[in-house]
């Protein structure tokens, strides 16, 4: 069974820096496209930063460009993705979810692209 769970959420200042990690697990990782997505009540969720399965292609959100860094680290059975974000501002404050892809899912930022998720870990960004 497929598992996604986050962790690293929390509260930080404006203008601060917080890493948050998604571990993946219960499938083979190759061929996984794994992406972070954020949502707020009553708003559509949306995509932040996606990473192929290889590493080689990264995606950001226009929002997040030179801010927020995506990484991951796989191993036989389980994939680790790392959203290392600086500089956040308030509007970054949402539910941030991880996601996982099929092999058969095309690459992208968008919903579409990722069949497996995460509970989402809370982000609160404030002065």
């Amino acid at each position: 069974q497929v598992q996604l769970v986050e962790s690293g959420g929390g509260w930080v200042q404006t203008g601060g820096s917080l890493n948050i990690s998604c571990v993946a697990s219960g499938y083979s990782s190759g061929g996984r496209n794994m992406g972070w997505f954020r949502q707020n009540p009553g708003k559509e969720r949306e995509g932040v930063a996606a990473i192929s399965w290889s590493g080689g292609s990264t995606l950001y959100a226009d929002s997040v460009k030179g801010r927020f860094t995506i990484s991951r680290d796989d191993a036989d059975n389980s994939v680790s993705v790392v959203l290392q974000m600086n500089s956040l501002q308030p509007e970054d404050t949402a539910l941030y979810y991880c996601a996982a892809s099929r092999p058969t899912n095309r690459f992208g930022l968008t919903e579409n692209s990722y069949t497996y998720w995460g509970q989402g870990t809370q982000v609160t960004v404030s002065s």
